[in-house]
């Protein structure tokens, strides 16, 4: 089925655990179980099948880096777990627009010199798909690159809470350019709005209400830095907030917003790339008898979100490879937060699978061919 190259932009944790799982599963057999892949081959594309071919990121101590090493730069801090070759991709200076908040720029100087040719660089090492691993709170720079990525006709896999595969106005931009696009905001493997969500099903299909919620994490990576400015959390708490809402709304059933709190709580820096999770669910059982549920989740954060990313990739490239563009939907739906119709995670599930079978290799019969060098 041929390679799929990809681009990322932000080489910090979510990269870094991105790059070391696809070293990490290269040798994975087909039928092997691994922890957060839907398929070892899925659609026809094994693992080891991704390339990453082109980075961008603005920190001084990482560009003009190969990518293998500024992975394990800090303040990068994720765990460890695999040994990354040398890739012979170097870390091209992006732009930074927005992408800088005032707590990380203490801990991040701008590498000097211009933003590099975007658009140049993605044509010439062939990049099919784009993953936006932007900070949170990165609105233009996010737009910015969009602009870019159109311009040089690659997929786009948006990673962060700023709303495009969910709007109307850049769905269409995709599909004038007849490109495919999966967002936004990634759902972890196992994550705080996972198990929320989870949690919030099994009491409706239980027959009991949800009165009230809040959901409260904590961390020590630059994310949880980066949103200590409260000003940058405003999509982030429309993203996690509607996660949970929509498994509500689905029933017919309402939830006052004073009644549900969703969002990151405090930046600890001792946890590191650690997220901590605190969870309540009030509810009321038969005769109106009050219910309580308090729960704790310890997760790694950039780790539990690589392995749905790989996937996203994958079916991005099925995606090009069958000539679909705009929003794809049921991809979108079971890999995002917000996406661009919310399901249950089992009907999202099962939407994904229903477009592998549909556009893998059992319908693209001469097989993935690489796309042609494009022109600049």
């Amino acid at each position: 089925m041929g390679k799929i190259r990809v681009g990322i932009i932000g080489a910090g944790n979510c990269a870094s655990s991105l790059i070391q799982g696809v070293e990490y599963y290269k040798n994975a057999k087909e039928l092997d179980v691994i922890p957060g892949v839907m398929h070892v081959n899925l659609g026809g594309y094994h693992i080891r099948d991704i390339e990453f071919v082109s980075a961008f990121d603005i920190d001084k101590n990482k560009v003009g880096k190969d990518l293998s090493e500024a992975i394990f730069t800090p303040p990068n801090n994720t765990t460890k777990f695999a040994r990354v070759p040398h890739m012979k991709v170097g870390v091209e200076r992006g732009m930074t627009h927005d992408g800088l908040g005032k707590y990380l720029s203490k801990i991040i100087q701008k590498a000097p010199g211009s933003t590099a040719d975007v658009i140049g660089i993605l044509k010439d090492t062939n990049t099919d798909v784009v993953i936006n691993y932007l900070p949170v709170g990165s609105e233009e720079a996010t737009k910015w690159y969009i602009e870019q990525v159109l311009k040089a006709e690659c997929a786009f896999i948006n990673c962060i809470p700023v709303f495009i595969a969910s709007e109307q106005y850049w769905q269409r931009r995709f599909a004038e350019r007849n490109l495919p696009v999966i967002g936004d905001d990634i759902k972890s493997q196992v994550g705080a709005t996972m198990l929320h969500r989870t949690l919030v099903n099994l009491y409706l299909d239980r027959g009991m209400p949800i009165d009230r919620t809040y959901q409260l994490n904590t961390g020590g990576n630059t994310d949880f830095l980066n949103m200590l400015e409260r000003e940058r959390l405003h999509s982030k708490k429309i993203s996690k907030t509607g996660a949970v809402t929509s498994q509500i709304k689905a029933r017919g059933l309402e939830i006052d917003e004073n009644d549900i709190h969703v969002g990151p709580s405090d930046y600890v820096p001792w946890q590191k790339d650690n997220k901590i999770c605190f969870l309540r669910i009030e509810s009321r059982h038969f005769g109106d008898i009050p219910t309580y549920l308090d729960c704790r989740l310890s997760v790694e954060d950039s780790p539990n979100s690589a392995g749905v990313v790989i996937d996203a990739i994958r079916c991005c490239k099925l995606a090009l490879d069958n000539s679909l563009s705009g929003a794809l939907y049921g991809p979108s739906a079971y890999f995002m937060k917000t996406p661009p119709k919310q399901y249950t995670d089992s009907e999202a599930r099962e939407l994904a699978e229903k477009f592998i079978k549909k556009y893998g290799k059992t319908v693209n019969k001469k097989g993935s061919q690489p796309r042609k060098k494009r022109k600049k």
